[in-house]
């Protein structure tokens, strides 16, 4: 029996490597790339993405591979239940029309950040940044996440990074990113300018519980030429306490 359980567990994380692949990539793949994005032979892979297609979880176009819409069935589901998001819409609703700046918020997935809300504000930003997209920690509000990595979980973060570059080609560099985080530990919060995306400045905050346990990390952000590293960090009591707000109504669903 144990042996045919971590059988089992073997299959399912490959199922789920596959499914990653497929969610990073940025167009179908063909069956070759998924095997060597998730380093499985060609005929696994070509077995878990039959399995997976039968359930819906991939779609195929000809010859490549891609999410299918079981996925988004699941995304669904997700947007309607996690409690983090259910009590931050108000809370960030609110802090868009009063900054006039576009609020998101970020779940940490492994060495990756996840937006999970938004909400545009007056100003609205140059780039289109759907729900679901994976970001990386080391850039941007993913400091508000990154913040509490030991070193180890900070190699770890070097070795992810290697497999799979941020789109941003920003290379990772631990030691100004120790930096900003040891400021952010200070402050409470993190500008970045352009750091992430060209023309964007935001500010970002983690979102902690009255113990202390990271949820995610909220920020504010806008066009660069439209509000001064200043004028940002004079919200910053504002954001701080609507993260607050967003961990207390968290609290509240258990």
């Amino acid at each position: 029996m144990p042996e045919q359980s971590s059988s089992t567990m073997r299959s399912l994380d490959r199922s789920l490597d596959v499914l990653d692949a497929l969610q990073r990539a940025q167009g179908p793949l063909r069956l070759s790339d998924v095997a060597q994005s998730t380093g499985l032979t060609l005929p696994t892979a070509s077995r878990i993405l039959a399995s997976l297609q039968a359930r819906g979880y991939v779609a195929s176009e000809g010859r490549r591979f891609r999410i299918g819409p079981s996925v988004l069935a699941a995304a669904h589901s997700f947007l309607v239940n996690d409690r983090l998001v259910g009590g931050a819409r108000p809370i960030m609703q609110e802090l868009a029309a009063e900054t006039d700046l576009t609020c998101s918020l970020y779940e940490r997935v492994g060495f990756d950040r996840v937006l999970v809300a938004r909400v545009d504000g007056r100003w609205p930003l140059r780039y289109e940044l759907p729900i679901g997209r994976r970001l990386p920690l080391h850039l941007g509000a993913g400091k508000a996440i990154a913040v509490d990595l030991t070193a180890d979980e900070l190699a770890g973060l070097a070795a992810h990074l290697e497999r799979f570059p941020d789109a941003s080609g920003v290379a990772f560099d631990v030691d100004p990113l120790q930096r900003d985080l040891d400021a952010l530990r200070r402050t409470g919060y993190h500008i970045s300018v352009s750091e992430r995306a060209v023309g964007v400045i935001a500010l970002s905050v983690p979102v902690r519980t009255r113990a202390g346990e990271l949820l995610g990390a909220l920020s504010i952000a806008g066009p660069v030429e439209q509000k001064s590293r200043e004028e940002l960090q004079g919200r910053a009591g504002e954001v701080l306490r609507a993260a607050s707000a967003i961990a207390e109504a968290w609290s509240r669903g258990l």
